[in-house]
């Protein structure tokens, strides 16, 4: 089974908070927390990757804590995923070529690759948006193969 982590699972619903909350738009780890019922090293854990990544601002000071960066229609679930678990692939290969020590004789390398690409393009055209105000996800095109 192929499955995101708690972390990007946590990340999402961090983001659809930041999204949706009410106030400035600026909350702190300890607030969110709180809204979320998640454990405060882990709500900081994951803000910091997302700030890093520029999925988030961080503001310092008195008024402090995180908003978003760019709107929620410009976020993918494709970025929260980079940001908090790396390469998006469906095998070892298909993320991080030369990883493997078979990949030069492995007879459905090229396979892998391209069910990780269509993945990975998948997750790049779901904004966090669709998941926040449950948009329909956007149509799988069919080649007809």
């Amino acid at each position: 089974m192929i499955r995101i982590t708690r972390e990007t699972d946590y990340g999402i619903v961090l983001l659809s908070h930041l999204a949706t909350g009410p106030g400035s738009g600026i909350h702190t780890a300890r607030g969110l927390s709180s809204w979320t019922g998640l454990p405060l090293p882990m709500v900081s854990k994951i803000l910091k990757a997302l700030a890093r990544a520029g999925i988030l601002l961080s503001h310092r000071g008195a008024k402090g804590g995180y908003s978003l960066a760019r709107r929620p229609e410009e976020v993918s679930v494709g970025d929260v995923i980079r940001a908090l678990e790396g390469p998006v692939g469906i095998t070892e290969c298909a993320s991080t070529p030369g990883s493997c020590d078979q990949e030069s004789i492995c007879p459905i390398r090229c396979r892998w690759q391209e069910i990780s690409g269509a993945v990975r393009e998948f997750l790049e055209r779901i904004p966090i948006s669709h998941l926040i105000h449950s948009e329909p996800l956007p149509q799988i095109q069919s080649t007809g193969q």
